[in-house]
């Protein structure tokens, strides 16, 4: 089956919900349908026994992500897996667009689990910074989105990942050569019926969307990072591994059906749920609406007044009535999270049958939830604290990978 799926097919299967790159929502406020997402965008569901192999592998217990279904979908994970069991080497590759002075809780997920996935198979990764497509998307100034990506670059380096085996790039500093290359056989394999059939873009858009989709899409590709990989020949065996949110995909799959018409071969992904809003699952957390985001600048005051204020509650109007009824813990925002970023199975478990059953009361469960967020953004203060300019420039520095596949 082609990845790219036709715009008849989608318009139809998007109508109760809106998710593309750009824009998250569901229809009058409702849930996102990840099953109508993996039916529609024509990937897999990653099943336990994909999670037990992973865990045999890398000999390694598997992500709180990966266990509860945060990456549930993939494309071709599996043969990532078969390639690594033989031997057969890979990278990853992930990134971020630089729009905010600072990251949420919803763009740390991807790189919280690619620090995972690099550590437990011992592969090198880049990241992208698109710092260009922040340009052309948002009402921001190209300076403006350059300082930003160094900014976000201070807070990747604080997840802790292994210098050896990172290599951090802005586009505006580093597209050209082979990466350029890349991007100019890509552009050519994909009409622009389709591009404007994947991304929803219409007549009134700048050139400039249209020209971005290849950027993102170059990456996958291990000969746009010669320095890192060496001659052409050599590192056309080496595959990808993408781990992103789902709203990514319409990139990957133009990817995937270019692949193999230049030569490469299909990167492989693994894919999240969006992490909610504060507010209620019916989109994601938004950097444009700072309320809707816990943000790892927060101050303690800060986070606990947001979870109090404006974390979605499953919990009953009273007291009185939580006690006898309980929560719906399916809409409870506070849950959610505590499924990101509780790591203990069993507390996580136990938190939510006394908050079922009403043993625990919503303000109960939001302080449970305040202390893990407050012990996060603490942490990664004093991560971030101590990331100078210097490993700034050390990260993003164009550069063999010495530790690459040690």
């Amino acid at each position: 089956m082609a990845d790219i799926v036709s715009s008849e097919e989608e318009i139809k299967e998007v109508q109760e919900q809106l998710v593309t790159p750009w824009e998250v929502e569901a229809k009058d406020g409702g849930k996102i349908d990840y099953n109508k997402l993996i039916k529609e965008f024509g990937c897999q569901k990653v099943e336990p026994e994909m999670v037990a192999r992973v865990e045999k592998l890398t000999g390694k217990p598997a992500h709180p992500f990966l266990r509860r279904g945060v990456f549930f979908a993939h494309r071709e994970f599996d043969k990532i897996l078969d390639a690594f069991e033989k031997g057969d080497k890979f990278y990853l590759y992930t990134g971020r667009g630089p729009s905010s002075e600072s990251l949420h809780f919803g763009h740390l997920v991807p790189f919280m689990f690619t620090k995972y996935l690099q550590d437990a198979f011992k592969v090198p990764l880049v990241i992208q910074l698109t710092d260009d497509e922040k340009f052309l998307w948002k009402n921001i100034k190209l300076e403006e989105t350059r300082r930003l990506a160094r900014e976000n670059a201070k807070d990747i380096i604080a997840c802790g990942f292994d210098i050896n085996r990172t290599f951090i790039f802005s586009d505006f500093d580093y597209v050209g050569g082979e990466f350029y290359r890349n991007m100019v056989r890509i552009a050519k394999c994909v009409t622009l019926n389709q591009v404007k059939s994947i991304f929803g873009f219409v007549n009134e858009d700048h050139i400039g969307k249209v020209m971005f989709p290849p950027v993102q899409a170059a990456p996958s590709f291990p000969t746009s990072f010669p320095q890192i990989f060496g001659d052409e020949k050599k590192s056309k065996k080496i595959r990808c591994l993408i781990p992103c949110a789902i709203d990514q995909d319409p990139y990957f799959r133009m990817t995937r059906d270019v692949a193999p018409r230049i030569g490469f071969q299909k990167p492989a992904l693994i894919e999240s749920l969006f992490f909610p809003a504060l507010q209620g699952e019916s989109g994601k957390m938004s950097a444009s609406n700072p309320n809707s985001a816990i943000y790892v600048t927060d101050t303690p005051k800060q986070i606990k007044l947001k979870v109090n204020k404006y974390a979605f509650s499953g919990g009953r109007d009273t007291a009185e009535e939580q006690r006898q009824f309980g929560a719906n813990i399916e809409v409870d925002v506070s849950i959610k999270y505590l499924s990101f970023f509780e790591n203990d199975d069993e507390e996580l478990e136990r938190i939510k049958q006394e908050y079922k059953t009403g043993k625990l009361l919503t303000g109960e469960v939001k302080k449970l939830l305040i202390d893990v967020l407050t012990k996060m953004v603490e942490g990664h203060r004093q991560a971030r604290a101590a990331v100078t300019e210097e490993m700034v420039d050390a990260f993003m520095a164009v550069r063999p990978l010495p530790g690459m596949f040690d």
